[in-house]
């Protein structure tokens, strides 16, 4: 049977499973299974076990986990409410305040977390109350958690971005580094655009009222509770970029740190301490079993050539190899509204990443992209994560609809964002080229 046939069918049974609603797992498991019995007989089964115990002496993926527990813990430990309490005592008192800080709490979560969850649950439960309280249009508040929260798989430390490096073999410190002018882009692209809007809207951001507003000492004194955090990410991200640690030894320092934030906010008790760790348990689950069929399929995938025809098809489309990365985008965002990022990564990094290379791209150039798109579908109908988190907070007389439509617009501006990243590489480079040459 020809290559081209064989991938036909290969990506004909992926799509079957998916549209059907099976579990990911399964669907990629089962085809790995069934292809390579059919093509190599029972002998060629051992394959799989051999690619599922490859993965499980992966160093690198001890510190999905850790990362995992880490963002689980620090939902829990009390930093949220301090936060959100500067945020307000600072940037109250202008126009959209409270949505632009709002924004500035995710990034802050993002850079603790490396999960989009823990930001998007904590500040719909603390912000959105306090920003319907006074009068701020229900989009705008929503629009703004949801995309703030997404940030969280794009700043690092991103959970996204260590299986992208482990099934890429890209450097994960530059992965990280990576991420970090990207994300502070888009963070600031939000904020901009909440300030503009609310500047010549006033009524859909109002600022907090008079008697609400506090003196320079108070400011002052609230600024104690961005200590804490700082120090968590200078340790984390610091012991990466610096060499001093690798990112799986920084996010064991992560995890301990956010134990520590737990213990000195006084929410530390074994039931919380024993929640935490089941919630991580299931979390990692997934993605572990994820991670073992994904390498399956990949395996059987490279076992029938597909890569080079792939290849082919991309480096003939009209208009050059940008065509090719556009062609990319345009379909990682597809797959965005259907599937599971974690997903996403692992049935198309084998396919992408060998054509990336081939046409003389900077893959870690094409990583961060890849990943911008990813925090894309955390917010994007009909299936975002993000979406889902916000319908399951917000008060009643907010719908699903007004939640969709809430971020039309953050859509649009990472949109903005990406095609800024692919015009201006550099965005995405120039960290990574200082740090580690």
């Amino acid at each position: 049977m020809s290559i081209e046939l064989l991938t036909v069918f290969l990506f004909t049974f992926l799509i079957v499973g998916l549209v059907l609603g099976l579990p990911l797992t399964f669907v990629l498991g089962g085809i790995a299974v069934v292809f390579t019995y059919f093509l190599w007989g029972p002998e060629g089964l051992f394959v799989i076990p051999l690619k599922i115990f490859g993965g499980m002496y992966s160093f690198i993926l001890v510190a999905v986990p850790l990362f995992i527990f880490m963002a689980n813990m620090l939902g829990r430990s009390g930093v949220a409410e301090d936060l959100y309490r500067v945020m307000y005592h600072w940037m109250g008192s202008l126009r959209g305040g409270l949505a632009m800080g709002t924004v500035v709490i995710c990034t802050i979560f993002a850079a603790m977390s490396g999960i989009s969850a823990v930001a998007t649950v904590s500040m719909g439960l603390i912000a959105l109350p306090s920003m319907l309280k006074r009068n701020y249009d229900k989009r705008i508040a929503v629009g703004s958690i949801s995309a703030g929260g997404a940030l969280g798989i794009l700043i690092p430390p991103s959970v996204i971005m260590i299986i992208l490096a482990s099934f890429t073999g890209l450097s994960v410190g530059r992965l990280f580094a990576g991420g970090v002018l990207p994300g502070l882009l888009l963070s600031s692209m939000f904020i901009i655009y909440i300030g503009v809007r609310c500047a010549f809207q006033p009524h859909l951001g109002p600022p907090v009222p008079p008697e609400e507003k506090v003196g320079w000492g108070k400011k002052l004194t609230s600024l104690r509770a961005v200590i804490l955090p700082v120090l968590l990410i200078v340790g984390v991200l610091g012991a990466i970029f610096s060499g001093a640690a690798t990112p799986t030894e920084a996010s064991a320092i992560g995890a301990l740190g956010s134990v520590i934030s737990a213990a000195i906010y006084r929410r530390l008790n074994w039931q919380m301490f024993k929640e935490v760790c089941y919630q991580s348990l299931s979390l990692t689950g997934m993605v572990i079993w994820i991670y073992f069929a994904a390498s399956a399929f990949a395996a059987t995938y490279h076992a029938i050539g597909a890569p080079k025809l792939i290849e082919g098809i991309l480096m003939a489309l009209p208009g050059g190899r940008w065509a090719a990365i556009i062609a990319m985008q345009a379909t990682f965002f597809v797959l965005g509204m259907l599937l599971d990022p974690t997903g996403i990564v692992m049935i198309t990094t084998p396919i992408f990443f060998p054509v990336v290379r081939a046409l003389g791209f900077d893959p870690i150039w094409f990583g961060v992209l890849f990943v911008v798109n990813m925090e894309m579908a955390y917010i994007t109908p009909p299936f975002g994560y993000n979406l889902f988190y916000m319908k399951g907070i917000v008060p009643k007389g907010i719908t699903m609809g007004d939640i969709y439509r809430s971020i039309i617009p953050f859509v649009l501006l990472q949109m903005t964002g990406l095609a800024i990243m692919m015009v201006f590489p550099q965005i995405v480079l120039w960290l990574p080229n200082l740090i580690f040459g």
